[in-house]
């Protein structure tokens, strides 16, 4: 390994690509700031290496992380040695996970904001208040749904907080799976609606709609329909002039001055060059799992225990969501096939159950949505069988008639619950690779428990001859969703970012993904990251780059 000529310094350093990342360097770069922006993985080309090809993109892990270079270990048990597990893997390359989803962005609720407010302290769990509100981050949702491209109805969904704007696009239309759950909810008295998609149905910043299909969850989208940070916001940043991309350079360590002050990365380049890049701001933006691993590998006599560590917080408090279902079986002799392959993954939702009700034996709530049951070799239908006439049997019979009704879980922090480094297990840079500890909260257990079981309630309603309902056992990491490993708040002795995801111990260091979360929310997560990230990106551009600081006091309303 050689060391290259340092080079020169810059305003920014942006580590991750993804969705944070890429709402950042937009961003900075847009207003003047001359920022170096690093990915792990490659800048690929969605014309060309881009498709529907099931294979390639879910059974050989196109876009995923290789589990034998950049493995990760998990255990569910304190005293248990941790095992290898691809555990919320994201897509590690320029656009990150933005590249794989399936895109639903629905925004987060007041009470979200609020948690330990409103329900005090929950035994075994460790609820924090946001240092900011709903109202303080509503301006950004609203620019990150117009610049990035969302489609949607304002004030279908009846719960809503108060929003600025409308959507720039229309909905997309509903799947014959969608109007069985529309119908359902109908006779329910449950309001449904379109969720809202990063997905342009109209003309939209040079952007043109398509014929929409099923299978674009996992798979990387050729056509540039579907909002996208590798050709959206981050193509718009390098055309400022202000942005370079290093694709395919691993960061191994954040650099520590003698004053306390970060000063730049330490990486390796894609001829394996250990390079060092000196900035006057570093920003992580690599997920939550990979930025606290990060900060505790950048270990310094100042920081023996990881950078910006001193509360001894980093990795704690971690949160990952968790997609839970059921599925409805319809009869082919009977129904109307439901085509899956058709419209889009998602066709409907509601947020009717999300706000605490006490009487349900637990507190929050869940956003919940329709679907198909994915891909055609790969498709849900848990006890399906896998192999021979049975196998064949079973497809033949339910691929086209069956559904399912998930929910986003809204699971509670507990500060054992967390990221650090695995005392054994090396990635293939010799490197110890994240270690996740968790066990769900029984709030999560008894939320999941009741929302599957009401969703089953409208599958029947929808017609369902048979459901099969998949209830939580422990956390796998399905939904890619990772929050609250570096969190948020007032106080340096309970939170390692302030409200602008400012490092309280290292003034120059921000982390702006989810890793800053207090608490999940019960709605994907994207959204409220992606609003969050280009708040704390402007106040780094038009007040921290110039000498400036700013405080947000929440007033006793707010509390």
């Amino acid at each position: 390994m050689l060391n290259r000529k340092k080079p020169e310094i810059v305003d920014a350093i942006v580590v991750g690509l993804g969705a944070n990342g890429g709402t950042a360097v937009k961003v900075l770069a847009e207003a003047g700031l001359k920022v170096v922006g690093f990915d792990r993985g490659p800048w690929l080309r969605p014309l060309e290496h881009y498709s529907g090809d099931e294979l390639k993109f879910v059974n050989r892990d196109y876009m995923w992380p290789d589990p034998k270079m950049f493995p990760r270990t998990v255990r569910y048990d304190e005293n248990a040695v941790a095992e290898r597990f691809p555990f919320s893997p994201l897509p590690q390359m320029v656009g990150g996970g933005t590249n794989h989803w399936a895109g639903w962005v629905p925004r987060p609720r007041e009470s979200d904001f609020m948690m330990r407010s409103l329900h005090g302290d929950i035994e075994g769990a460790s609820l924090a208040d946001w240092p900011f509100r709903y109202e303080h981050l509503e301006p950004y949702l609203t620019k990150v749904e117009w610049a990035f491209g969302v489609s949607g109805i304002a004030g279908a969904d009846k719960y809503e907080p108060h929003r600025s704007k409308g959507y720039p696009s229309p909905p997309l239309r509903p799947t014959q799976y969608g109007k069985r759950f529309y119908d359902a909810c109908n006779k329910m008295g449950i309001n449904a609606f379109p969720i809202p998609h990063a997905m342009v149905t109209n003309k939209h910043n040079g952007r043109d709609p398509f014929n929409q299909t099923s299978f674009w969850n996992q798979y990387g989208d050729p056509s540039g329909a579907r909002s996208n940070t590798l050709t959206s916001f981050i193509p718009e940043a390098v055309a400022t002039g202000n942005l370079e991309v290093r694709a395919e350079c691993f960061v191994q360590s954040v650099k520590l001055g003698r004053d306390g002050k970060a000063t730049g990365v330490i990486y390796i380049d894609p001829d394996g060059n250990e390079v060092e890049q000196d900035a006057r701001v570093v920003i992580l933006t690599l997920g939550a799992i990979e930025s606290a691993r990060l900060m505790l590998m950048s270990k310094s006599p100042r920081f023996p225990d990881g950078l910006a560590n001193g509360s001894g917080l980093v990795g704690k408090n971690a949160t990952f969501h968790e997609y839970l279902f059921a599925v409805g079986l319809f009869d082919k002799d009977i129904d109307e096939p439901l085509n899956g392959f058709a419209g889009n993954y998602i066709s409907g939702g509601s947020l009717e159950f999300y706000e605490t009700d006490e009487s349900r034996g637990h507190i929050g709530g869940s956003i919940i949505s329709a679907s198909q049951t994915c891909h055609p070799i790969n498709w849900v239908f848990p006890g399906r069988p896998t192999w021979g006439e049975a196998l064949k049997d079973a497809d033949r019979n339910y691929y086209n008639y069956a559904m399912k009704i998930g929910l986003i879980l809204h699971d509670l922090p507990v500060e054992s619950n967390r990221v650090d480094l695995d005392p054994t297990v090396k990635d293939a840079f010799g490197l110890p690779v994240a270690r996740i500890t968790h066990s769900p909260h029984r709030n999560d257990i008894a939320m999941g428990k009741w929302q599957v079981d009401k969703n089953v309630e409208i599958l029947e309603a929808a017609g369902a001859r048979k459901t099969v309902p998949v209830y939580l056992d422990k956390m796998t990491g399905n939904t890619c969703h990772q929050h609250g490993t570096a969190r948020m708040g007032a106080d340096p002795a309970k939170s390692v970012l302030n409200e602008w995801g400012q490092a309280h111990e290292v003034d120059n260091l921000f982390v702006l993904d989810g890793s800053g979360f207090p608490t999940a929310t019960g709605v994907n997560p994207t959204l409220t990251m992606m609003a969050n990230a280009w708040r704390c990106s402007e106040y780094i551009a038009e007040v921290y780059s110039k000498g400036r600081e700013e405080r947000l006091v929440l007033s006793n309303s707010m509390r």
